[in-house]
């Protein structure tokens, strides 16, 4: 979560297809007078989801109750897409059990129409946007790999997590890709550990050039890395690992190395109507990785 600058706008997401509670909270955050509030419109969760992947929001405000979507899973559909953006659940749904499913679930603050003014609506974004953002930052500390900047193996187990679950209730296509540096420990001992860090992370660089900003990418090991390729057919992760190797040998005929950078990529397809484990997913693809290794 990126932190605001100083007097820069707050980009807030309006999801709600009542006219009318657009309409008043327009004229809520039009009475704030020392911040730019600017704020984005959407009546279907589908076009939510759509803005938020083109970044640059910094909070949304979310109705429970849409055309496309209704209850707990509207805000479940949000936060298992975009974790890392705060979300303020704003509805007409004074439900106990349902707010208190929903604050566990990630949300940063659940209110109730008819019960909220400017200054709580505009207290409740900003609390939202600072306790996001130290989170974050908490976060950052425990689930990334120091070196690559990548996830870690604990991050990119509590991710993919999240994703299994949205996707046995979805029934949405994932591949799980399993990578390897091929001879690492030769890079090591001959040339020494800064060479060895330095394909670390080349690799690390190749693989979020590869892969999209909504995959988990991770550095699960001392070679090994992991991809989660969220919504992908294994058709299209193949061509994926096209463009890998694509990749690596244009960074191959660059740099004036005395070693070509290699990897060797285990592909497997999840599927939700025969859901498993991520452990078995990674075991599977990391047999796969290892039959391609050995063939080279």
């Amino acid at each position: 979560m990126r932190s605001k600058m100083i007097g820069s706008p707050i980009e807030i997401l309006l999801v709600e297809d009542n006219p009318r509670d657009t309409r008043l909270i327009r004229e809520m955050l039009a009475e704030v007078r020392d911040t730019q509030l600017d704020l984005v419109c959407v009546e279907r969760l589908s076009e939510g989801l759509e803005r938020l992947s083109a970044g640059g929001i910094d909070v949304v405000l979310l109705d429970l109750s849409l055309l496309d979507s209704q209850g707990l899973d509207t805000f479940t559909k949000v936060f298992a897409q975009f974790p890392e953006v705060p979300i303020v659940v704003l509805t007409s749904l004074d439900d106990e059990t349902l707010t208190v499913k929903i604050m566990q679930g990630g949300a940063q603050d659940y209110l109730v129409k008819g019960q909220v003014d400017s200054n709580l609506l505009v207290r409740s974004i900003r609390y939202a946007i600072e306790r996001q953002r130290i989170l974050a930052e908490l976060r950052a500390l425990s689930l990334t790999d120091e070196l690559t900047g990548l996830y870690n193996r604990r991050g990119f187990l509590i991710l993919a997590q999240q994703q299994l679950k949205m996707a046995d209730r979805t029934l949405r296509e994932m591949c799980f890709l399993f990578a390897d540096i091929d001879n690492l420990k030769w890079i090591n001992d001959t040339l020494g550990h800064h060479e060895g860090d330095l394909a670390l992370i080349e690799t690390a660089n190749i693989l979020m050039e590869t892969f999209r900003d909504s995959d988990i990418i991770a550095r699960i090991g001392g070679d090994e890395f992991a991809i989660l390729a969220i919504e992908t057919s294994l058709a299209s992760a193949k061509i994926l690992s096209t463009r890998l190797q694509d990749a690596l040998d244009a960074r191959n005929a660059k740099v004036n190395r005395s070693y070509n950078l290699s990897i060797s990529l285990g592909i497997t397809r999840y599927d939700p109507e025969h859901p498993c484990s991520i452990d078995e997913m990674l075991a599977r693809a990391d047999r796969l990785m290892y039959q391609q290794k050995q063939g080279r």
